[in-house]
């Protein structure tokens, strides 16, 4: 097995991104276009990392920090590549991230059908907060 590679995406790498996203990670929501993705590491070049192997796409996570809080979305390893690090490897350089930012909590966007993934965020030492709902609103745009 070749080695990981983990780095921040480039504005080259959001095609890929966003048909690996298709293939990888559960559900698509209103910002997974090319417009919301490039808007994201425009404004804050950092938040979305990947992992390569191979030299191609293995995993993503977007590590968003807003100066008070850390939020984590799209943890996604590709179907041939689970379990074998990849996810704990990106979480680990978003926590990272984090803490360079000062950040002090991470939360993280997870389906509530998404079973495998309560399991895997589970084990990362994340737990599920039962007090408090997502309330979402589409903006027009």
């Amino acid at each position: 097995m070749t080695e990981l590679r983990v780095r921040a995406a480039t504005p080259e790498d959001l095609d890929t991104v966003l048909a690996f996203w298709k293939e990888a990670a559960e559900g698509t929501s209103i910002s997974d276009d090319r417009d919301g993705v490039e808007r994201l590491v425009a404004r804050d070049p950092e938040a979305l990392i990947l992992a390569e192997r191979d030299g191609r796409l293995a995993g993503t996570v977007i590590a968003g920090f807003d100066g008070w809080r850390c939020h984590l979305y799209r943890l996604a390893v590709h179907p041939d590549h689970r379990r074998q690090g990849i996810g704990t490897a990106l979480l680990t350089a978003a926590e990272e991230r984090f803490e360079r930012l000062g950040g002090r909590r991470a939360d993280a966007m997870v389906l509530e059908r998404n079973e495998t993934a309560h399991h895997a965020w589970g084990a990362a030492g994340y737990a599920r907060e039962e007090r408090r709902r997502r309330w979402v609103k589409p903006l027009a745009g």
